[in-house]
């Protein structure tokens, strides 16, 4: 991350009126998304505008929240001066905080039964991740179908398909995946556990562990040179 990408503006457009947030990385413009605004995504860049509908003080006041939000956690917001605040609001962790937690421990497993334990948290059947999140996408269908728009009895169906086509596809695939690794009782050859013990015909007892050394790199040789030099 470079230090641009701890810098917003968030402002005004002279032009249009509309009130925009520009700069920031992935996690600032995640905690834009949560304050309400929404992304716009362009060949060359990606910003955020506040919704379409709302009157000037509920822009003043989204506005007023992100740059809140965005200082909490320790970016630099150049703002309209109407959108300037000393609030700094207790910031929690986001939900997917939790689910992006799982990948560690499957980075340091060290056998087979150990990276199954952490994806049976995401297939397992009655209350894994992903059964919940087929019961958001079920659930936002169902919010859909009552809202009396052209658009939205498609958007319902859209939603529904994802659930009961896509979805599964996905769930299907990790749970053969987390099946075979709970089967396959193996340990991982690049990630063997130090025990720290030293074997009892050890002659030197000094010696706090008992693990070969991790073998050598070597270096590749520079690529040959061809043609002439002239």
């Amino acid at each position: 991350m470079t230090l641009a990408d701890r810098f917003l503006l968030i402002r005004r457009d002279p032009h249009s009126a509309e009130v925009l947030a520009r700069g920031g990385d992935g996690e600032a413009h995640s905690v834009l998304e949560r304050a309400g605004f929404v992304p716009v995504v362009r060949l060359h860049e990606t910003y955020h505008r506040a919704p379409t509908g709302l009157d000037g003080p509920d822009e003043a006041r989204l506005a007023t929240e992100a740059v809140a939000r965005l200082r909490a956690v320790g970016y630099h917001v150049d703002c309209d001066d109407d959108f300037d605040t000393e609030h700094r609001p207790v910031r929690y962790l986001p939900l997917g905080a939790s689910v992006a937690h799982l990948a560690e421990p499957i980075r340091q497993a060290a056998t087979t039964e150990e990276a199954a334990d952490v994806l049976t948290e995401l297939t397992a059947s009655h209350d894994g991740i992903l059964a919940a999140l087929e019961d958001v996408l079920v659930a936002t269908a169902e919010f859909h179908d009552g809202l009396g728009g052209a658009a939205d009895p498609h958007i319902a169906r859209r939603l529904r398909y994802l659930a009961d086509e896509r979805l599964p596809l996905i769930r299907g695939d990790l749970c053969h995946t987390r099946n075979a690794l709970a089967d396959r009782h193996a340990a991982h050859p690049g990630r063997s556990t130090c025990t720290q013990e030293v074997p009892a015909d050890e002659r030197e007892r000094s010696a706090i562990c008992a693990c070969p050394p991790a073998p050598r790199t070597v270096s590749a040789p520079p690529p040959a040179v061809t043609g002439l030099r002239r």
